[in-house]
């Protein structure tokens, strides 16, 4: 072939002078010989091998032995892995080459990983440890997605779990990609509220990698509402109607923060349970109809898929209606400070942004260099604010950023705000310990 899309291709030589765009290609000399194309998964022992002229090779995922060896220009956003990935590679940006001589040619990418300064300030980077074959044998396999199933066998895929309050909490883009290319319908989680893991799916991943979610489906719980309510913990199986419609203000935030800065239809899960009283529930369902959203009761934690089947009919319907308009919180070109000061005003409802004048300059620092980059900000997941003791949707509050650190491989700066801790913690007494085998080899303690 000389041109196609959207092709499922295997064979020992598979697309091997193919060229186009949205094909899955499996083969010994896989997409050996293409030499434009976008949103493809080659995968074979020349994965891109002849790539060379590159004019418009992006967003494809090419796994072999010589992936994308000769890609010589104009490839961007492409994640290559295997023994030579990108090693012929002259100009591109946004890549992600991992393998034995990863980039040994690659002279205009990003894909460098900064591991600290010598003691005259010179930037060091895993090459100069020659660390990056030692790198790239701890990833071979960590770097594949990991196909799992639920209990009515569906498939998933588990691959990356970054905590969304101290990291951007979204799968990988290569679990993301591979899964549109094998499904119709793909839902990815984004960690804690919609002001953490949705801000930073879209501002992050999103734009990194070039994907546009069609829909948001923000779930609520009653606990959670009755808690930004004020009701403590021992007491949130108790109906409290006045505390539930207090915490709604919570939920309204972030389903503003979804439609009018991000431009996405949202659907408002109510993930139903027993303790769950029916006034409550239609409280929430009323409230969100009442601001002209959808609200659906979602009860597949007692139910299975079958609780769940009305929220998937909802959401396809809407899909199939006209698509709204999906956009980013800021631009790339926007100062490193602006972003911030963006996320936290527009996100956050804080007044002001404060950080004392060392973060201030290593910010600027940041700024001389990797001004294009997006900001991961690192707070409590409990609050709007950086204090997790105010609940429900707090406003004017001030967020104090306590350090800056460059993420360099990942091409994102992390915003220490308030007391944040970055080791994530485990609860009073963490589920493993429920966990057993019995001598007959029936594990227990898992549900």
């Amino acid at each position: 072939n000389t041109a196609g899309a959207d092709n499922t291709v295997i064979g020992e030589s598979a697309g091997r002078f193919t060229t186009g765009g949205r094909n899955v290609v499996l083969g010994r000399n896989a997409f050996i010989n293409n030499s434009t194309g976008a949103s493809n998964t080659i995968i074979g022992t020349g994965a891109g091998t002849g790539v060379y002229t590159g004019t418009a090779v992006s967003n494809n995922v090419f796994l072999g032995a010589s992936a994308g060896l000769a890609v010589i220009t104009g490839a961007d956003n492409n994640v290559l892995l295997g023994t030579s990935a990108g090693s012929l590679m002259t100009e591109g940006a946004n890549n992600i080459a991992i393998g034995y001589q990863t980039g040994d040619l690659l002279t205009e990418g990003d894909s460098n990983i900064l591991i600290g300064y010598s003691r005259d300030g010179t930037a060091r980077f895993a090459r100069d440890l020659n660390a990056q074959g030692a790198m790239a044998t701890l990833l071979k396999d960590a770097l594949k997605p990991n196909l799992v199933q639920t209990l009515e066998n569906n498939l998933a895929f588990v691959h990356g779990g970054p905590f969304a309050n101290i990291a951007h909490g979204c799968n990988s883009v290569i679990a993301t990609k591979m899964a549109l290319k094998f499904s119709d319908y793909v839902v990815t989680e984004a960690g804690f509220g919609a002001d953490l893991g949705a801000e930073k799916f879209i501002n992050i991943k999103c734009r990194k990698s070039g994907l546009t979610p069609d829909i948001a489906v923000l779930v609520a719980t009653v606990k959670a509402l009755k808690y930004h309510g004020g009701v403590e913990g021992k007491d949130l199986a108790n109906e409290d109607l006045i505390a539930l419609e207090k915490g709604m203000d919570n939920l309204k935030r972030h389903l503003n923060n979804l439609q009018e800065h991000f431009g996405l239809r949202c659907v408002v899960a109510i993930n139903h349970f027993i303790q769950d009283t029916d006034d409550e529930v239609m409280l929430i369902k009323n409230t969100v109809e009442s601001l002209g959203a959808k609200a659906v009761i979602a009860r597949h934690w007692a139910e299975g898929g079958a609780g769940a089947e009305e929220l998937a009919q909802q959401v396809v319907a809407m899909l199939d209606e006209d698509k709204d308009s999906f956009q980013f919180l800021y631009e790339d070109s926007q100062p490193l400070w602006e972003k911030i000061t963006t996320v936290a005003t527009k996100i956050y409802k804080a007044s002001e942004v404060v950080a004392d004048k060392k973060v201030q300059d290593k910010i600027t620092a940041f700024g001389e260099t990797h001004s294009h980059i997006p900001v991961c900000m690192a707070k409590t997941p409990y609050s709007f604010s950086a204090d997790p003791n105010l609940r429900g949707a707090a406003s004017d509050h001030t967020i104090t950023i306590r350090d800056v650190r460059l993420s360099r491989g990942a091409e994102f700066l992390v915003v220490l705000c308030g007391d944040i801790m970055t080791m994530p913690g485990l609860p009073k007494k963490p589920a493993s310990e429920l966990i057993d085998v019995a001598g007959d080899g029936v594990i227990t303690g898992l549900f």
